[in-house]
């Protein structure tokens, strides 16, 4: 059974042509897949539906079998699939680094003790440390794109959704998160213009073309 799927999802901005067309996708656990098409095909479009910040025309999204179709379910959603988004600051909004990472740990129900646990534990595996109590708004654009895949790790989802993950990075912090990535257990769906990158941590690819995943 697939863990994740997209059963001809399409959807449609009001006032707009559809962007997604009976979109279809399966997912298994630790597998690995990119999306690739211009800008403004429906790429985030699509990852939005999966957690659920967009619902769907027509179609049926499914986590281990499930249809989601609440609130309820998405939020089951949210916790086993975490999504970086493509701007950080969309993502990041505690005053520190440490608090950002605690924060979805501490709405799961965790204790104190066990969200600092979990946010020396995530800092530590990413070799961030050193940025645990810094200002997250005065950290620069690759800073707050590692905290940002921090803050989704430290929810220790199944699967994870990024959205142009190398946005802002320079060449050292996408040579370390290339290597962060082919580091994790979890299934990853990426959405890139970058082929080396993509070649580097997700190379069997879909193409998104007139609303529909084709393989690539």
């Amino acid at each position: 059974m697939s863990l994740l799927e997209l059963d001809k999802v399409s959807f449609a901005y009001p006032g707009h042509a559809p962007v997604l067309n009976e979109a279809s996708l399966s997912l298994a656990p630790g597998e690995r897949i990119s999306i690739t098409g211009p800008n403004g095909v429906g790429k985030s479009t699509l990852l939005r539906i999966i957690v659920g910040l967009l619902f769907p025309d027509r179609g049926q999204v499914k986590l281990d079998g499930k249809v989601c179709t609440s609130e309820r379910d998405f939020t089951e959603m949210r916790r086993r699939v975490g999504m970086v988004f493509q701007d950080a600051d969309d993502q990041l909004f505690c005053p520190t680094v440490a608090e950002d990472i605690a924060f979805g740990p501490l709405n799961l129900g965790k204790s104190r003790d066990e969200v600092l646990d979990i946010v020396n534990d995530v800092l530590t595996r990413l070799k961030l440390m050193h940025l645990r109590d810094r200002v997250t708004h005065k950290l620069s654009g690759g800073e707050k794109r590692l905290v940002t895949l921090a803050t989704v790790l430290a929810m220790d989802p199944d699967v994870l959704l990024l959205d142009e993950p190398t946005n802002a990075l320079d060449v050292e912090n996408e040579a370390r998160l290339v290597e962060i990535l082919n580091g994790l257990p979890q299934a990853i769906i990426l959405v890139t213009h970058n082929p080396q990158f993509r070649d580097k941590v997700a190379p069997k690819g879909y193409g998104l073309v007139a609303g529909q995943l084709q393989p690539v």
